[in-house]
């Protein structure tokens, strides 16, 4: 296997520089690496912490990881933050067992916790993942104007294979323009990772960073969000997430990808779907880890591979694409010029039912395809994708206008998904209801040339009655279980789901 300086030097693409110190490069006797974690919340397999030993054993200085509690980040409620927390009790643990590096937990806003951290250790280097979303952008600009002008930031996409800027340095219209970029980088992308290099020197600065998890987890998950509460059938944590891709059980490449190709656009059939998405979501798992597992076994299921690989890689990094090179992702603003103009020509027309949000998000429609959806939503943290496109165009037909129609499909997605707060999820809102990254369809009231979906065309490709009784059975079997099983909100610690 390569080393960690090897493939990094292989990979310059992989990092860019986001400020450069005033100092020409660390040197020995300088302060340390700090790696500020936030998208890719995971030891192994990930880019940004091997460049920050790499680049702390490079000039014989400690390392540290720190992490920003915000609490209510772009509305996140107990469903997400006890996910994220518990998934980050487990990245503190392995990161002081396996490699004594420390984890400290930071809590307030990041463009002021994450400057004072690196002032009073003395950082020579911050080392961050990326994200493609406004506000962390925002707040790394920010931090680069506050920290002392001798520390040098580095940002690492740990996230797509083929980093954003190396497959693309502009918008993107489709999967059919971006596909052939990715594939000609694969080669040099998707490769294994190197074991992160033992530390030359280790740190020994005395600042207290141990978190009490019990408490923490207690008092947020009594605070923030409490109306969408915790689900229990998603383990969070990296080893949960490799068990769930890998596992001998019921492990998506080991028992369940034969189905994948034919049945994932199947909402009957939802144990045909990977299950990664929430484990991706938060960075418990690498999709590079994911695909390159996947790579080995195409001789034998060549078409549920290709058709996985061009979700995991394809899709997932044409939406990081979209929501980086377009500032406005999340509305109207940010469509095509083509369904900006068919959807206000057509914003007027006459609907057969206009619902307000709160009718919508209490499943109160006249259509039980959506209201079974939203309930699997609310209740399950998880729709199938294919019922995430019908339930967003059903929103434009039932709304006043695109703008409220986006406005509320991204509120909801983002409250009840587990995997909401997502490129992922931004893109397939903007795909509904705006188009974006499709074509113009046949013109018609409403819709306009927006791709229509409809109740009957469900009927034509799966058992919607079955559906329907598959999430009314979902749906009584996770109240009774939260009643049972779920912790009171007074308990010191909740148990780990």
């Amino acid at each position: 296997m390569a080393s960690a300086a090897s493939l990094m030097s292989l990979q310059p693409g992989r990092i860019r520089t986001l400020k450069e110190g005033s100092k020409a490069g660390l040197g020995a006797g300088m302060g340390p690496v700090v790696y500020w974690m936030f998208r890719d919340q995971r030891v192994k397999d990930n880019w940004a912490l091997i460049h920050a030993v790499h680049q702390a054993n490079k000039s014989n200085v400690p390392v540290a990881v720190v992490f920003n509690l915000f609490d209510q980040f772009l509305g996140a409620k107990s469903r997400h933050l006890g996910f994220m927390l518990r998934g980050l009790r487990r990245v503190s643990d392995q990161l002081h067992q396996t490699l004594q590096i420390p984890f400290f937990l930071l809590r307030g806003e990041a463009e002021e916790t994450v400057p004072k951290f690196l002032s009073e250790c003395g950082a020579s280097m911050l080392v961050t993942d990326f994200s493609p979303l406004r506000e962390v952008r925002r707040c790394k600009e920010e931090i680069c104007k506050k920290v002392n002008e001798s520390l040098t930031v580095h940002e690492v996409d740990a996230h797509n294979i083929v980093p954003l800027w190396v497959a693309s340095e502009k918008l993107e219209y489709s999967a059919k323009t971006i596909r052939g970029k990715i594939n000609k980088k694969l080669s040099e992308y998707l490769i294994d990772f190197p074991t992160i290099e033992p530390q030359t020197r280790k740190w020994t600065i005395t600042k207290n960073h141990s978190v009490d998890w019990d408490d923490l987890i207690a008092d947020i998950l009594s605070r923030k969000g409490t109306e969408v509460p915790e689900v229990n059938w998603c383990e969070p944590g990296e080893d949960a997430a490799m068990e769930v891709l890998m596992g001998s059980k019921n492990g998506f490449l080991t028992k369940r990808l034969r189905n994948y190709s034919a049945d994932r656009n199947n909402p009957c059939k939802p144990t045909a779907l990977s299950g990664l998405s929430p484990y991706l979501h938060f960075g418990q798992i690498s999709a590079q880890r994911c695909a390159l597992e996947a790579r080995k076994l195409r001789s034998s299921c060549p078409q549920a591979i290709d058709a996985f690989l061009e979700e995991l890689i394809v899709r997932r990094e044409l939406a990081d694409n979209f929501c980086f090179y377009q500032l406005h992702y999340d509305s109207l603003q940010g469509a095509w010029e083509w369904a900006r103009k068919t959807l206000l020509d057509h914003a007027a027309d006459k609907r057969e039912h206009t619902y307000s949000k709160e009718q919508l998000e209490k499943a109160q429609t006249a259509d039980p395809l959506w209201n079974a959806s939203q309930l699997e939503m609310v209740h399950y943290g998880k729709m199938h994708g294919f019922m995430r496109m019908y339930w967003a165009k059903k929103i434009l037909e039932w709304t006043s206008g695109p703008e409220e129609a986006l406005e509320i499909s991204i509120y909801l997605n983002n409250k009840y998904e587990l995997d909401g707060r997502d490129p992922s999820g931004y893109v397939g809102c903007m795909w509904s209801i705006c188009g974006v990254h499709d074509q113009g369809w046949r013109e018609r009231p409403v819709f306009g040339k927006i791709r229509y979906m409809n109740y009957a065309g469900c009927k034509r490709k799966f058992d919607v009655d079955g559906y329907i009784a598959h999430v009314k059975k979902l749906v009584g079997e996770m109240r009774k279980r939260k009643a049972e099983d779920l912790p009171s909100q007074n308990e010191k610690a909740p148990r780990c789901l």
